[in-house]
């Protein structure tokens, strides 16, 4: 016979696990991300952001909130852009070449010096976003990886790790998503 969590039991293991991914954040890193931020929208430089599954609609849903919900409240226009929303071009781009070059060659049309590359991940180990994360760092973009507790290959690529301390997809994203609303909230609310 096997053993069940009871629910009510389960949902509050659930919530301790994110608290405690929670607790573990440093302020100072998700405070260091809200100035590259700043420098980025100052000198009008392009943010790109990308990752996979969940990580996408969080790349996404970032996007609508630093470019639309932040650039309102400051009346200035942060240039961001998410590379997982052209369907069209990764699917070309996966089937013309390979689906690990979906970001890179993306990046390769837009980036600049100076830009930002966000890049979204559990594992840290997906070959796209690590392909574009060393794009990123030798066309000398500023290179951003929110990861998972193993961090894996993008937090030895990126110059600005965030790692949320937990394993699990769920509880990861969740936390990744709370980073990035502060991220945009600091701006919305005038943090600074």
């Amino acid at each position: 016979m096997n053993a069940h969590t009871p629910p009510e039991l389960w949902v509050q293991e659930y919530v301790q696990k994110h608290v405690q991914a929670l607790n573990a954040l440093n302020p100072a890193a998700v405070t260091r991300l809200i100035a590259l931020l700043r420098t980025a929208l100052d000198e009008k430089r392009q943010i790109f952001v990308f990752g996979n599954g969940g990580s996408a609609a969080n790349a996404s849903h970032f996007v609508t909130d630093l470019g639309k919900g932040a650039s309102d409240a400051l009346g200035k226009r942060f240039r961001v852009l998410s590379l997982n929303d052209n369907v069209s071009w990764m699917t070309a781009i996966g089937n013309d070449y390979a689906y690990e070059d979906t970001f890179s060659r993306q990046l390769d049309n837009f980036a600049a010096q100076g830009d930002i590359a966000l890049a979204i991940s559990v594992s840290g180990n997906s070959p796209n976003v690590v392909k574009a994360l060393r794009m990123a760092a030798e066309r000398g973009l500023t290179t951003i990886a929110l990861v998972g507790g193993k961090g894996g290959a993008a937090s030895e690529v990126a110059t600005h790790v965030i790692r949320v301390e937990d394993t699990h997809y769920g509880r990861v994203e969740d936390v990744q998503m709370t980073i990035l609303h502060m991220l945009c909230y600091a701006f919305m609310e005038k943090a600074d």
